[in-house]
């Protein structure tokens, strides 16, 4: 007996499962995560105890409420004159379409899980990403978010943002004070234990 499917089925089915443009959560292969880490963590840490849920849900509810708080603390002071004019509106249009291009094209090259802290749950790469855009920039996604809440502050001619920018920029330069040997010392580890095995 066929199935009955229709057009929107099999364009959801085809769709999950076919390919995910950005390597999505089909292309990982599990049985290389290096799961100790996870079990040794697990060891001192209860999911379900009520500050660690609150923490996670915040931590997973913080990039929209950024965002959107970005936009609303920039909506509700003064502008500022000076920047009120068509060549900064134009130069704001240019930073966030720069920061979307970098933003955008490091979620391709890291994939689903690499944006998304695989590498701290041993899910890595076959080697640290070195293309485009990461060959022109070191931390393309950080620099092209700050590059869109730049180009945002300035098309809005919103002083408010503009202060918001930089905060956005420090919060960012202290992430990568951790990220930066973390990632550098995994990948380290992963090239040495590759090296002894052949």
């Amino acid at each position: 007996m066929e199935e009955n499917t229709s057009p929107a089925t099999a364009l959801i089915s085809s769709s999950v499962a076919g390919h995910d443009c950005c390597g999505g959560l089909g292309n990982i292969d599990l049985r290389q995560a290096d799961l100790f880490v996870m079990s040794w963590l697990l060891g001192y840490v209860d999911p379900t105890e009520p500050s660690f849920v609150a923490a996670v849900l915040t931590i997973v509810f913080n990039p929209l409420f950024w965002n959107v708080g970005f936009t609303q603390a920039m909506m509700r002071q003064p502008k500022m004159d000076g920047l009120d004019n068509h060549t900064t509106y134009f130069l704001g249009l240019a930073l966030l379409g720069w920061g979307l291009v970098f933003v955008l094209s490091s979620f391709y090259a890291l994939g689903f899980t690499g944006t998304f802290l695989g590498d701290y749950f041993g899910i890595l790469k076959e080697s640290r990403v070195t293309t485009f855009p990461f060959s022109v920039l070191d931390n393309p996604m950080y620099w092209g978010s700050t590059a869109n809440y730049l180009g945002w502050a300035l098309m809005h001619a919103s002083p408010t943002g503009l202060l918001l920018t930089v905060l956005v920029a420090l919060v960012y330069v202290v992430a990568l004070l951790y990220e930066e040997p973390f990632t550098a010392e995994i990948y380290r580890r992963k090239a040495t234990k590759l090296h002894k095995r052949s």
